[in-house]
């Protein structure tokens, strides 16, 4: 699976549904800045599962919610 840009899409979707639907990101950061922070890379043709950005301090629940995100939406 190359890069596909309407699993991307979707990705980045449901990125702004954890964002929006979690009570402390928004004031926390902004939508852009939260979806920046799990860009989809490939190695050997296949998107790669996010790591826990070291950047921001993203709780355990959200980045579980991501991890499901990039599951349903890459596999």
């Amino acid at each position: 699976m190359k890069n596909d840009p309407l699993s991307v899409a979707l990705f980045e979707m449901r990125l702004e549904e954890i964002h929006r639907g979690d009570p402390w990101l928004r004031y926390e950061i902004s939508i852009r800045d939260f979806v920046a922070l799990f860009p989809v890379r490939y190695k050997n043709g296949r998107p790669v599962r996010p790591d826990h950005p070291a950047t921001y301090g993203v709780d355990r629940e959200v980045f579980l919610k991501v991890l499901v995100a990039f599951s349903q939406c890459f596999n």
